[in-house]
């Protein structure tokens, strides 16, 4: 038997917490209206992920896995409806003690959609419903882009406070939904090169998040929201992510097992219906909050889920991954051997 293979750390996660580093020691260049100019590469940087996000969505892949009605409903109620009632529980309970930025910020995290990329690896490893987790996770994104700050503009508004929603929108239908289309308008065109140059756009993806993240710690630096802070916060911040993930991760597997499915659509609503997307929270951030020196608040939360979830899930994929396989499992997993030599020959043949 060969050793198996260790896991390479992912250096996005590495990065991540450099850069808010980075920003805290040093936040000068990445400032508003600072030497670099910084926040021209946060504002458009957006539109190159979600066009990047665009040009690398394949319609074909989610057309496999819509028929999941049922699923689909649940894990996208899990999404929206179960993490903001959540928070919003939360935050009744500790009216007065919680920092109101910090209730922002988790309320944020509350509202975005699943994450794509994570959902669909750890539904493949956990032996998931594979094509209703792409389905499912491409359309909580999809759909995220309005329904975040929809129920953000919401949310402030019951606070007593103003987010201008028509210049939000504005701002999302031309750095986000727009480019979305013009990527998809292109892709017939530039498929075949998106998918051989996919690990370098996932790498281009990547660096704006970070240089977005970069700025946004940078202006809270800068104007001392987090000098305000007690250092207690960091510790809430942590316990608050355990828990709404454990929370939410509980209801959610619960609720799929109480109604009848199987083990791997609940595998997959589960997966899906309790995690969050970092890719999609922090661009839209920026285009919400603008820059706000409360951003880097805001945008705390959804980093530490984003570690958390990552590791939780993986852990829980892992022993899932290790149960005996079912009879299906094993006639599929036999059927595809058998088809793998003729599909070899044939296309020697051809």
């Amino acid at each position: 038997m060969s050793k198996a293979r260790r896991a390479k750390p992912d250096w996005f996660m590495i990065a991540l917490p450099l850069v808010a580093l980075a920003a805290c020691l040093w936040p000068t260049p990445g400032v508003t209206g600072g030497p670099l100019h910084w926040d021209w590469i946060s504002t458009y940087g957006v539109s190159v992920v979600f066009f990047l996000y665009g040009l690398t969505l394949a319609p074909e892949k989610m057309r496999a896995g819509a028929s999941h009605w049922r699923l689909h409903l649940l894990a996208t109620a899990g999404t929206f409806i179960l993490f903001p009632a959540l928070v919003l529980g939360a935050g009744a309970i500790g009216k007065g003690w919680i920092e109101p930025g910090l209730l922002l910020g988790f309320f944020f995290l509350a509202v975005l959609p699943s994450t794509i990329s994570s959902s669909v690896a750890m539904t493949s490893l956990a032996r998931g419903n594979l094509p209703a987790s792409i389905f499912n996770a491409t359309l909580s994104s999809l759909i995220g882009v309005l329904i975040t700050p929809l129920m953000m503009a919401w949310y402030t508004h019951s606070q007593g406070a103003q987010m201008p929603l028509g210049p939000v929108l504005l701002k999302v239908a031309l750095l986000v939904v727009l480019p979305i289309v013009l990527g998809q308008l292109v892709r017939p065109l530039l498929a075949a090169w998106a998918t051989r140059h996919y690990a370098r756009i996932k790498m281009a993806d990547r660096v704006i998040i970070l240089a977005i993240v970069y700025g946004s710690f940078a202006d809270s630096m800068a104007s001392g929201i987090w000098s305000q802070q007690d250092p207690i916060v960091l510790v809430e911040i942590v316990v608050g992510v355990v828990l709404l993930f454990g929370i939410a991760f509980s209801v959610m597997w619960g609720v799929c097992r109480l109604v009848g499915f199987d083990l791997p659509d609940t595998i997959a609503a589960t997966f899906c219906g309790s995690k969050k997307s970092l890719a999609t929270g922090v661009p839209l951030a920026r285009l919400m909050f603008g820059a706000t020196p409360q951003l880097g608040l805001v945008l705390a939360p959804v980093m530490v889920f984003h570690f958390f979830q990552l590791m939780a899930v993986s852990v829980i994929a892992g022993r899932l991954a290790a149960r005996p396989m079912t009879d299906a499992e094993v006639h599929e997993a036999n059927r595809n051997k058998s088809e793998t030599p003729a599909r070899g020959q044939a296309a020697k043949a051809a």
